[in-house]
């Protein structure tokens, strides 16, 4: 009799645990969807303030704006974290022609590399060289690029589903470009834009000269796709044609700039920390709403959905709002930092940096008991169309946290076009749709209230909700 009531007892409390669940998270999508905050934080950010990259004026003000709000909110703790960043300038715009000869040339997009240095006074106008990686110039050796600008025309695995994994394969060829062809006298580099469609848009984008002396270093730029094509049909037509380009960025000193940190603290575990995230600085061509406005607003919604679901966290949810992810990830090195320092004990992170598109579901870093535990609760989240749960990557900010007791994941919207925006001109609040954005700040806050109330411990909870 007494197994018949024990038995009967887990049963019923699975039954409310799952009721509540279904509950909550009811409340946590409709209060999104309709009392969301994330797109009017967003137009603000984005059409208010634009574009901010790492140590500009915009950035700061930015970081007041956001703290502001943080504050408005009713949070427990709310502050600014400081840390040096870099300050890198674009100048005046670029420019860019091919010439076929003397005289008759066709202007071409261009934009130059996040790191990059200027062009000579005058700009440089060379013979090219097409390759298709930077690991093909060791192949033709110094007699046949030295006094060249290298082409690096790499298009995006278009046939990879995972516009991310056609990204990172060949994001090497932006960031490592300029720095492998100065090995062998070439006088400037041209990047193929990191972008899955033909369009005008140049994307720019984070580059490195390794530890190359400044004497050796030369200018890198990004051309549009469209160009791209047209380039290298002009290129097998006429070997002899010529390239031109100008670009007067500057690298300037390190300044001091901020995480921006709103906390609730947690009930019952306030040591138990669960971060969620995204970056407040972006490039400077458009405003960033997609790369990275949308993982920051999503970020702090997930504060103001908990709290206005009525729901209190037993551990402690802290949002982080990490500056200088793109040309340095200062921010989210600087975090990890001190939170080691502190001996503060983080057991879940969650990252929004893929875009406000429409969510699909989430990533882990984990263990495969603690991503089995994750995935039974799939049937929460079924209403909601969201159903990837699978292992992967996470997101770059959070990265530095990693040890081997934290979970760390990432939101994954919907990636198709994602690429069409990322780092160029066009990332702007325009191309944001407003139900999508609050669906994934919905989602995200889902994800935490689940987090929070199991907890990452994988031992067998019998109050837990099975698929």
């Amino acid at each position: 009799m007494k197994q018949l009531i024990l038995l009967l007892s887990i049963v019923i409390t699975c039954q409310l645990s799952a009721q509540t669940d279904t509950e909550n998270l009811k409340k946590i999508y409709d209060n999104s969807l309709t009392n969301g905050m994330s797109y009017q934080w967003l137009d603000h950010l984005s059409n208010q303030i634009g574009g901010r990259l790492s140590g500009s004026l915009n950035a700061e003000i930015a970081v007041q704006y956001t703290k502001e709000q943080f504050e408005t909110l009713g949070l427990d703790k709310v502050w600014l974290q400081p840390v040096m960043v870099p300050r890198w300038i674009r100048g005046a715009p670029e420019f860019a022609y091919i010439e076929t000869s003397p005289g008759k040339t066709t202007s071409v997009n261009i934009c130059a590399l996040g790191g990059s240095i200027a062009t000579p006074t005058g700009g440089v106008k060379a013979n090219l060289i097409e390759v298709e990686t930077y690991k093909d110039l060791e192949a033709l050796g110094e007699t046949k690029i030295k006094g060249k600008i290298v082409f690096i025309n790499r298009p995006m695995q278009a046939n990879l589903i995972n516009t991310f994994e056609a990204y990172g394969g060949c994001s090497s060829e932006r960031y490592n470009g300029a720095k492998e062809a100065a090995k062998y006298g070439a006088l400037a580099v041209i990047v193929r834009s990191l972008n899955l469609r033909l369009d005008d848009y140049p994307h720019t984008g984070s580059m490195s000269y390794g530890d190359l002396p400044n004497s050796q270093r030369i200018p890198s730029a990004a051309i549009s796709t469209n160009d791209a094509e047209l380039l290298s049909g002009m290129i097998a037509l006429n070997k002899d044609l010529k390239f031109y380009f100008s670009q007067n960025c500057k690298q300037l000193a390190d300044v001091q700039s901020y995480n921006v940190i709103g906390e609730i603290t947690g009930s019952e575990f306030p040591n138990e920390v669960i971060v969620v995230g995204g970056h407040l600085d972006s490039w400077d061509l458009g405003d960033g709403s997609h790369d990275d406005g949308a993982g920051v607003v999503q970020s702090m919604d997930v504060l103001r959905l908990l709290k206005e679901s009525g729901i209190r966290p037993k551990r402690t949810i802290r949002a982080v709002l990490f500056m200088n992810e793109e040309n340095g990830l200062r921010g989210g090195k600087k975090y990890a930092e001190v939170a080691k320092k502190k001996g503060e004990n983080h057991i879940f992170a969650l990252e929004s940096d893929s875009g406000g598109f429409t969510p699909r579901g989430f990533s882990f870093q984990s263990s495969e008991a603690m991503l089995a535990k994750v995935q039974s609760w799939r049937s929460l989240f079924k209403p909601y169309l969201i159903h990837y749960f699978e292992a992967g990557y996470s997101g770059a900010d959070i990265g530095p946290l990693k040890n081997d007791n934290i979970v760390l994941a990432g939101l994954r919207p919907d990636s198709q076009r994602y690429f069409d925006h990322h780092h160029a001109a066009n990332d702007t609040f325009e191309h944001v749709n407003k139900r999508e954005l609050e669906l994934g700040a919905a989602s995200m806050t889902a994800l935490i209230y689940l987090i929070d109330k199991y907890g990452t411990d994988t031992i067998t909870n019998d109050t837990e909700l099975k698929d």
